[in-house]
């Protein structure tokens, strides 16, 4: 493809409209960044992080919720809007999720997404996310937004049955989706269509890796059960020579997102990046596709 053409978006692939230029802009302007909870990751935040975007804070299936709600706390209180994770299986009872609910509120958030978590075993009466979602309803719905996850692709412990199944349940307790990272746009925009089908209605953050290492980013998705889509990462591997490793780049499937954007997929709510902490180099990615968006 001649990226001189017109239409044609150097990086970033075909472009089919002005319009769907602004709506790519608009869902890049405003994205979601996830942070791990782990030494420098404030300071990364204050030096990269601008204030439009917001910072999702995750859990350590090792340490626990306890850094999440440190660094929660220190951002917020710099004007960041920040999402804590909670994962259920962190949470003993109704009265540590009440104290933690508590936290959260006194630092300002308002926001918060709901998982089961990675943890071994559950510390105590939540041993997945319904539960926990449920013992936030009974405490009277304390957060503006409640988020959950969804899986594109099969979940590494649940079949797409069941995994649609345990959807439908968390979404009474829900108002936004966050997805799973899924390496082809077609499966996750035929997932949203289902969702949508199935009466969910709700606004869906579509998982989006960063300009991570290749190596790292396969390790984790094996690791989290990323399904058939991975094997696209594993082929570009395969096919490099070994001299140096490449960066992941995130503009391929931000670019076939697009699609989404033309009003077939109305629950489609923007991007939720997983930055594993390289802050510099996603907001560089961001800024670089907003500018070559921007001047198309």
């Amino acid at each position: 493809m001649d990226p001189t053409a017109e239409g044609v978006v150097p990086g970033l692939g075909r472009m089919t409209s002005t319009a769907d230029s602004r709506s790519v802009v608009e869902l890049l302007t405003h994205p979601r960044y996830e942070v791990i909870p782990l030494a420098g990751a404030e300071e990364a935040v204050l030096e990269h992080v601008p204030s439009e975007v917001t910072v999702t804070v995750t859990t350590s299936p090792q340490k626990g919720l306890g850094p999440t709600l440190d660094l929660v706390e220190r951002i917020a209180a710099h004007g960041y809007r920040v999402v804590p994770h909670l994962a259920a299986r962190h949470v003993r009872d109704r009265d540590h999720l009440a104290q933690l609910v508590e936290r959260i509120r006194v630092a300002g958030a308002t926001d918060v997404l709901v998982m089961a978590g990675d943890a071994a075993e559950p510390a105590g009466d939540f041993d997945g996310a319904l539960p926990l979602l449920a013992a936030l309803a009974d405490l009277g719905g304390p957060f503006e937004h409640v988020g959950m996850t969804g899986y594109p692709e099969s979940h590494a412990f649940l079949s797409d049955d069941v995994a649609m199944r345990s959807l439908l349940a968390k979404a009474e307790f829900s108002t936004y989706i966050v997805t799973q990272i899924c390496f082809d746009p077609a499966v996750t925009l035929g997932w949203m269509d289902a969702v949508w089908e199935r009466g969910i209605q709700l606004p869906i953050y579509v998982g989006l890796p960063g300009p991570v290492p290749r190596s790292k980013l396969l390790r984790v998705c094996e690791r989290i059960g990323v399904g058939d889509s991975l094997r696209s990462l594993s082929a570009h591997d395969d096919d490099t020579d070994g001299a140096h490793e490449h960066d992941f780049d995130p503009d391929s499937l931000a670019c076939g997102l697009d699609a989404s954007l033309d009003g077939t997929q109305p629950n489609m709510a923007g991007f939720h990046v997983f930055t594993f902490n390289d802050l510099e180099g996603t907001e560089r990615w961001r800024q670089g596709a907003l500018g070559r968006l921007r001047n198309a």
